[in-house]
């Protein structure tokens, strides 16, 4: 009896077993099932705070003498006042020693994806940081290297099968110029899993905002996708991809570089292209991209100013014209590190070289934008703004005259994109009307008969 006892136990305990084991096979099929139903009906959402801020880039290592946290975080009362809104720092991680660069390196060359930039202070003060520029009403969003790693990363001895190999096993660099820097292999699933793990971290713990990601369109877009919706279960944030790709707006990005917008602007600025080209360049944009796609425009960015030229030397006196256009037209306008201050020097980008701050018209420039940008709808991001209306005017070859329009908000405004002075006026009718000149804190009421006296490079913009 005992031993019929014992194998009619075992038999149960061998039945229970295999019952469990099925539900538990059924739970993770369900879970695989739902994962992938929810991944599939996916929508990625533009953040509603982003709609009518602008971003402003922190080159910490150049900002001050010591190039600290502490001591940047003295410039947040300034930053807050001239109207600054996002802060996206430029890689905050332990920069790799092997094969560096100069005497500090690159940020760009990875050494330690959680880990935080000892130079720059410690993660502590970095929490800090974070804490404070959000009591700032103002926003953080980090760099993030996803393509590559620097040679002495710890992922180089624990999965070198995570980097991309020649045929002959050696591991190689993105491009043969990067040679601070390994090439990631995304064709490992695995390696994904650690990224975005180390993206949720910067999220979890210090609590930012969201990320800008460099050379996006070098890694997967494929990628990009699960982790925006990984991401999004974690805190939802702010997407900025260092491309201009439309698919990168499908389910991972906010925002998109406009890059064509740059160069076309700085050509215009030395005679190389005609004013009617940006008529065509909003055209494509419109056509190209969706409508809640953000489309970051800029006169200076790190890469510009370190290794193309400072924004002088790119649009010379039509500086202030372009700048207050990156305002105008349609995206979210970029500030880069120093520039309120009249930054003119290419910035070393491997050793330190620190901004000399000091009073300059463009402060005030940028606080009156900033200004205007936040509080008329017409000037605000993706589809939460008004379209850009080409206005025809009497001198089309230089002149560039529009309108943008949302609800009750009309913005005016013409553009002398020339080194010669114009008696302007715009013949259609189409700005008859009592406005107010944002510069000049008057009153003025148009007509097609009105004529516009403007400076070279000078503008007009009038609110209705």
């Amino acid at each position: 009896m005992k031993q019929i006892f014992h194998l009619t136990m075992a038999t149960i305990a061998m039945f229970i077993f295999t019952i469990s084991c099925n539900q538990t096979s059924d739970t993770k099929e369900n879970q695989n099932k739902n994962d992938s139903l929810e991944r599939i009906n996916f929508k990625k959402q533009v953040p509603d705070w982003t709609k009518n801020l602008n971003i402003y880039e922190v080159n910490l290592r150049q900002f001050t003498e010591s190039g600290k946290l502490v001591d940047f975080e003295k410039h947040l009362p300034r930053l807050k006042e001239m109207g600054v809104d996002i802060l996206w720092f430029m890689p905050i991680n332990p920069i790799g020693i092997k094969n560096r660069k100069g005497s500090l390196g690159s940020y760009y060359s990875v050494k330690d994806f959680k880990g935080f930039n000892p130079e720059f202070g410690t993660i502590d003060e970095w929490k800090n940081l974070v804490k404070k520029i959000h009591e700032n009403k103002m926003y953080v969003i980090i760099d993030w290297v996803a393509n590559h790693a620097s040679w002495d990363n710890v992922m180089m001895t624990e999965h070198p099968e995570w980097f991309t190999k020649d045929s002959t096993g050696n591991i190689i660099p993105p491009v043969p110029d990067w040679k601070d820097v390994a090439d990631l292999n995304y064709e490992n699933k695995e390696l994904w899993k650690y990224m975005i793990d180390a993206m949720a971290f910067w999220l979890k713990e210090t609590d930012i905002d969201g990320f800008r990601c460099d050379v996006a369109g070098m890694v997967p877009i494929e990628f990009w996708n699960e982790a925006r919706f990984q991401l999004d279960k974690v805190k939802p944030g702010f997407m900025l991809a260092e491309d201009e790709g439309f698919i990168m707006h499908e389910k991972a990005f906010d925002m998109t570089y406009s890059w064509e917008f740059h160069h076309l602007c700085a050509d215009i600025a030395k005679g190389k292209k005609k004013v009617f080209e940006l008529d065509s360049l909003f055209a494509r944009e419109k056509k190209k991209f969706p409508a809640d796609a953000y489309r970051m425009v800029f006169t200076s960015n790190h890469d510009e100013n370190s290794w193309n030229g400072t924004s002088y030397e790119k649009f010379g006196d039509a500086l202030n014209a372009f700048t207050a256009f990156c305002y105008i037209v349609p995206g979210m306008p970029l500030i880069y590190s120093g520039q309120e201050a009249g930054l003119n020097k290419r910035l070393k980008f491997f050793d330190k070289d620190p901004i000399e701050w000091k009073e300059h018209e463009f402060a005030k420039l940028y606080k009156k934008l900033n200004a205007l940008k936040k509080e008329n709808h017409a000037l605000w991001n993706g589809a939460y703004g008004g379209e850009l209306v080409k206005i025809k005017s009497s001198f089309d070859e230089s002149i560039f005259a529009f309108k943008r329009i949302k609800e009750n908000n009309e913005i005016l405004c013409i553009f002398n994109f020339s080194k010669e002075k114009k008696i302007v006026n715009i013949p259609g009718g189409e700005i008859d009307g009592k406005y107010f000149d944002v510069f000049s804190d008057t009153e003025i009421t148009l007509t097609k008969n009105y004529k516009f006296e403007m400076n070279p490079w000078g503008f007009y913009i009038f609110k209705k």
